[in-house]
């Protein structure tokens, strides 16, 4: 193809593939038929550190949960060895890690719901 501005300029297709009647490959030169599926690719991989990294958060919150338990039964106890303001700030973080838990739960829930509903 010419362009009549430029003179002689021509565009050349240099690769194959650009035309069509080569089979489409990736950046490396593999056939496209090669390439290994997302679950050989590191999806499964990616699902054991999410099951692990819930898992851990779980028993964060019930650690946080039973810290609070102890702290209130020692304060009733001992008053003298613990610091009220150590008991609120401990209750504070238990519900927050356990509201935190309920919005994630909640939000994993309605997009399973979706997922199944949009199939």
């Amino acid at each position: 193809m010419k362009i009549p501005e430029l003179g002689t300029l021509q565009m050349t297709r240099t690769h194959p593939a650009h035309t069509g009647r080569a089979e489409l490959s990736d950046i490396a030169g593999a056939p496209l038929n090669s390439i290994p599926s997302a679950a050989e690719n590191g999806i499964a991989k990616t699902r054991i550190s999410f099951n692990n990294y819930l898992l851990d958060a779980v028993k964060a919150m019930n650690s946080q949960q039973l810290n609070v338990n102890t702290l209130e039964r020692q304060i009733l106890t001992e008053p003298d060895s613990v610091d009220p303001q150590d008991v609120t700030i401990a209750m504070a973080k238990a519900r927050m890690s356990l509201s935190l838990a309920q919005t994630v739960i909640d939000r994993i829930v309605s997009g399973w719901n979706d997922i199944t509903t949009t199939r």
